[in-house]
């Protein structure tokens, strides 16, 4: 049966009711998005041995169900969950995902046990497959993700703007721009200085019709850790985001390479870490 984006949102702002109360909008967020991405390159990549996104062994979603109850199951999410990610995949850093560990916000003892177990299990529902979301072309995991970056803005009081440009306005801008009509080639590049979570610039690839290489960089740091993550939940995963102040550290230098020599540039320069 397929599955609907009714069923998925409901889900997913279950999982944000489960966290209300310790933090700000602002910052439970990141939680939610992080199991929204985990359990999706776990259902889509776990056990493809060339997939875009490696999941190491003892890492994946189910890997994080089997933490349920247990009393370091916050530790044993960022040691033995993200940090393998992260060390399989250039495209992740530790810095894009928050500590699970944090006791100022998921409290401390049985109370942080209690709130990252309904959590997960919130995730479990069979129903929530996304191993096939992508039914028609119908992206049901980008539409989720935007679906609650709209509603993380507008709970937390902050602009969308700030980390999220509505789709609309996407669209417009991409048409604007006038992609589709360009000469486009497997070289052609877009590059957003102050790219978000990524959303202009999905809209600008989708636009062009036909794959071409995604480069942007982001100021705040847990911003472009969600930009990488919407990339991968997007099907861009060689998508390339830095984090950086544009005005003082632009990386506008390097997005005119190709993917490899755009990592051997990253990996020379100091101006940040990722």
């Amino acid at each position: 049966m397929a599955l609907k984006k009714s069923e998925l949102y409901s889900s997913l702002w279950a999982g944000c009711d489960e966290l209300r109360g310790g933090m700000d909008a602002s910052q439970y967020k990141d939680y939610v998005l992080v199991l929204l991405f985990i359990k999706y390159i776990s259902d889509k990549y776990a056990g493809q041995p060339y997939a875009p996104i490696k999941i190491p062994k003892g890492a994946s979603f189910k890997d994080m169900v089997a933490l349920k109850g247990t009393k370091d199951i916050g530790d044993d999410i960022n040691k033995k969950i993200i940090a393998p990610l992260t060390k399989a995949n250039d495209q992740l850093s530790q810095a894009d995902f928050p500590d699970f560990n944090d006791s100022t916000k998921l409290g401390d003892g049985k109370e942080k046990v209690d709130r990252l177990t309904n959590l997960i299990a919130i995730f479990e529902n069979p129903n929530l497959d996304f191993s096939k979301n992508r039914a028609e072309g119908d992206d049901i995991l980008g539409d989720a993700y935007e679906y609650l970056m709209r509603h993380f803005a507008t709970e937390s009081g902050k602009s969308k703007g700030q980390f999220y440009t509505p789709a609309e306005v996407s669209r417009i801008m991409a048409q604007i721009l006038g992609i589709k009509t360009a000469k486009i080639t497997a070289a052609t590049t877009v590059y957003d200085p102050t790219c978000g979570s990524g959303s202009l610039l999905l809209k600008v690839g989708d636009e062009a019709g036909t794959e071409i290489t995604l480069y942007g960089q982001e100021k705040d740091a847990a911003t472009s850790g969600l930009a990488r993550m919407n990339m991968i939940l997007h099907n861009n995963p060689t998508a390339l985001i830095r984090q950086g102040n544009n005005r003082n550290h632009p990386h506008s230098g390097l997005q005119m390479k190709s993917p490899l020599e755009y990592r051997e540039a990253v990996k020379s320069t100091e101006e940040v870490s990722v």
